[in-house]
């Protein structure tokens, strides 16, 4: 049974809490528990999630801090960069923040991201909390103390690892969320279930309809089953030396795409193409077999995340992997199946094998 709290571990000690509530208003409790209170907070948000909760946050926050400032930039992936950050330190050198104070992410995965990074490397680190907004960033982003930016347009180029001292998730969120970054966050989900837990991923297929529904209990459910998959893998390899490069399921020719498409699409289309092809892959080398292979592309394509590429080079798309960072000994650290519900990093996937799957994705 689901609860309401997740603790992830760092390095065998407990790291932080992943708290499920129903609203904001248990935040500032959660932040009160843990000793946060009486500090500096600094609340990072985009463009569009300041309209919608920056005012709200703030007024449960202010009573418990020292003092309160915010700080907002343009949404998208394009503000996710150096100049950003260095507009962010300024500001918290103008407010005098300390190596007492705290930042909040109040957003998606690039705000994470961001607000995780400008953590990790002001004053040689600073305490953050993450409260995620987008389904996306409830399950992945937020979970794990991955922190990063890019750089000319190369994904996450310049990191650190850097732990929250809390997740805050508010699930009546996501009834604020546009349909498509909804389904954009349900590629990971469907990530998760495929490289880790069979039957969560039949969980995710039998549910279709009803997590289309938004039914707040199931999504609940969900949310909670894919968090304990996360936590599990960033447990067991928390700097990602080994398995925890299974959760990059999807994202070599991902990435990729997105790069190419100029991040015009959102970050989850592209990992669902990705995992469309790596399925390929795995299909075509008999690690699944076709009925599996077809089940997959119809659970995807089930969120509406199989998205028109057919005017990208295939030759480009291929070109742009081999400059991920994943990349080892000038091999790439492709994740394949098994079957559904184990992945397994694979360092001998050809050039042919991905133009076929790049190939396959293009076709329909």
């Amino acid at each position: 049974m689901y609860q309401d709290k997740i603790i992830v571990n760092y390095e065998n000690v407990p790291a932080y809490p992943i708290i499920f509530d129903k609203d904001f208003n248990g935040l500032t409790k959660a932040l009160s528990s843990l000793g946060l209170n009486k500090r500096r907070f600094m609340i990072v948000s985009d463009s569009n999630v300041s309209k919608l909760y920056m005012e709200e946050v703030k007024s449960l926050i202010s009573p418990i801090a020292r003092s309160l400032t915010s700080f907002t930039f343009e949404a998208g992936e394009s503000s996710k960069n150096l100049d950003t950050v260095s507009q962010v330190y300024e500001l918290l050198i103008q407010e005098k923040f300390d190596r007492n104070d705290i930042l909040i992410a109040l957003g998606g995965g690039v705000t994470g991201d961001l607000t995780g990074f400008v953590a990790a490397t002001y004053l040689r680190g600073i305490d953050f909390i993450q409260v995620p907004t987008t389904l996306l960033s409830m399950v992945d982003s937020s979970i794990g103390g991955k922190t990063g930016v890019d750089l000319n347009a190369y994904k996450n180029m310049i990191g650190a690892f850097h732990q929250p001292k809390l997740v805050h998730i508010n699930l009546s969120a996501l009834k604020s969320l546009p349909k498509r970054e909804f389904n954009a966050g349900m590629a990971e989900i469907i990530k998760h279930g495929l490289i880790k837990d069979y039957n969560y991923y039949s969980f995710i297929h039998d549910n279709i309809d009803h997590i289309l529904s938004l039914e707040y209990d199931l999504l609940k459910e969900m949310i909670y089953s894919s968090c304990l998959i996360k936590k599990d893998v960033v447990e067991k390899d928390p700097k990602e030396k080994g398995d925890r490069a299974l959760l990059n399921f999807g994202h070599t020719i991902g990435h990729a795409i997105e790069k190419l498409m100029d991040f015009k699409l959102l970050h989850g289309e592209c990992v669902a193409l990705g995992m469309e092809a790596a399925a390929y892959i795995s299909y075509k080398r008999d690690y699944i077999n076709k009925d599996q292979f077809h089940h997959i592309i119809k659970t995807i394509k089930a969120f509406d995340l199989h998205v028109d590429i057919k005017a990208l080079d295939p030759e480009k798309i291929y070109s742009v992997t081999k400059l991920d960072k994943k990349m080892e000994s000038d091999k790439i650290k492709f994740i394949l199946l098994n079957h559904i519900g184990e992945g397994f990093i694979d360092t001998s996937v050809s050039k042919d094998e991905m133009m076929a799957g790049i190939k396959f994705i293009q076709s329909y």
